[in-house]
């Protein structure tokens, strides 16, 4: 088939696990006979006097990228502006497009493609399959509080009721979208994020650099690795870090991502008098990602809201031992007691024992490891994920544009449905 997908981040351009996701789609799709073309944009900060639209294959898929146009609004100040000028550069790169190719599909990923994925599916008369990867009120815990929370939870309401399939990563994301959006559950398809095992295991002597540089005296060691956004719930693994401390004395803790609540965080470890136990690393290049995956004594991911976790499937990949919340698809993800450790979103004293128990009984921590790695084969290949990704393409029939009523904003602060 010739599927188009849209997506606001594709390698090198990387904000979180999306990226990682419809790159590995798209490559595996291709591996399978399909044609490709993936609308992204250039990185942040570029418009279309400087970077202008290029039109490159790489690993069989061909890549269109466009600038963000214009430079003066920006994703952190402007996002719906940013958002809308990301768009009208997108369908204009996709309306040259279709001067020459047509697709058989349209692959949207999350909302931010929304616009530009419906002007092109409707402009080739093109089925259209949404991808919903997160949803405005998960991450504010069901609050729609704000102007802009309401604004972007519209936009994921039209493309989530426009979409002629859809599809989300997990069973958990299902039933949020279903009761957000107003669907029937068994319309949605449930595929799972995936991972390729290949490439996650390092030289003994990397695994030696990075526990020199972060626990240089054989303390034990913690990495969290993700975007630093207040529903990933770094600030409770911050709280839980005293008395893990108290009771394994020299504990470290590597936070490796970035994002918005970076400075909050910073300074609740200088209130919490642990900076100089936590090392904010930012981003990390894959390489040494790796090798502190495989130096740290325990990866732990306390998310509040997750509607899936690619994270637990890479750390798994890396054989890292696993504390992790059972918010949303992280709870499908880790098995309590055999891939892993789990605690109730929030609940600070829990995630404090699953650490303590990681670090009292390495031995036991490590077959679980092993055990999370040998899962990834069964339940999280891409080969399988492509393959089921492709079933929904040849099924799904184009319904053409349809008047839709307005979706339903909240009264007060809170949308009840998912409440």
């Amino acid at each position: 088939m010739r599927v188009l997908m849209l997506s606001w981040e594709y390698p090198p351009v990387v904000v979180g696990g999306l990226a990682r996701h419809v790159h590995a789609l798209a490559r595996h799709l291709v591996r399978d006979g399909h044609e490709v073309v993936v609308l992204c944009r250039h990185d942040a900060g570029t418009d279309a006097s400087t970077h202008p639209t290029t039109d490159v294959t790489v690993d069989g898929v061909r890549v269109i990228r466009v600038a963000e146009d214009p430079l003066h609004v920006t994703f952190e100040r402007d996002l719906v502006a940013w958002t809308l000028a990301m768009g009208h550069s997108m369908i204009r790169a996709g309306l040259e497009l279709l001067r020459s190719w047509q697709p058989e599909i349209v692959h949207a990923h999350d909302w931010l493609v929304t616009h530009p994925s419906i002007a092109l599916a409707e402009s080739a008369r093109t089925p259209l399959v949404g991808t919903i990867h997160a949803t405005e009120a998960g991450r504010h815990s069901g609050w729609l509080s704000q102007a802009l929370n309401q604004q972007v939870h519209s936009v994921e309401w039209w493309l989530a009721n426009r979409s002629d399939a859809l599809i989300t990563c997990s069973q958990a994301m299902r039933a949020e979208v279903a009761g957000l959006f107003e669907l029937t559950a068994e319309d949605i398809t449930v595929i799972h994020n995936g991972i390729e095992e290949r490439g996650w295991q390092v030289p003994d002597d990397e695994i030696a650099r990075a526990r020199a540089t972060y626990a240089p005296s054989g303390e034990p060691l913690l990495l969290y690795f993700g975007r630093l956004e207040w529903e990933k719930g770094v600030q409770d693994l911050l709280s839980a870090l005293p008395d893990i401390r108290r009771t394994h004395p020299g504990t470290r803790l590597v936070v490796a991502g970035q994002g918005r609540h970076r400075e909050e965080l910073v300074e609740q470890a200088r209130k919490l008098r642990i900076r100089r136990a936590v090392t904010f690393a930012g981003h990390l290049p894959d390489r040494q990602l790796r090798a502190v995956l495989a130096a740290a004594d325990s990866v732990v991911l306390p998310s509040r809201y997750e509607p899936f976790g690619i994270v637990a499937l890479e750390a798994a990949a890396a054989e890292a031992p696993l504390v992790a919340s059972t918010a949303g698809g992280l709870g499908e993800v880790v098995i309590d007691g055999v891939t892993g450790l789990a605690f109730t979103p929030g609940d600070v004293p829990s995630l404090t024992a699953a650490v303590d128990a990681v670090l009292r009984d390495r031995q036991a921590a490590r077959r679980r490891a092993r055990t999370a790695r040998s899962r990834l084969a069964a339940d999280f290949d891409w080969v399988q994920i492509a393959a089921a990704t492709a079933a929904v393409y040849r099924r799904t029939r184009f319904a053409g544009p349809a008047e839709f009523g307005r979706p339903k904003i909240p009264t007060g602060n809170v949308f009840e449905p998912y409440v």
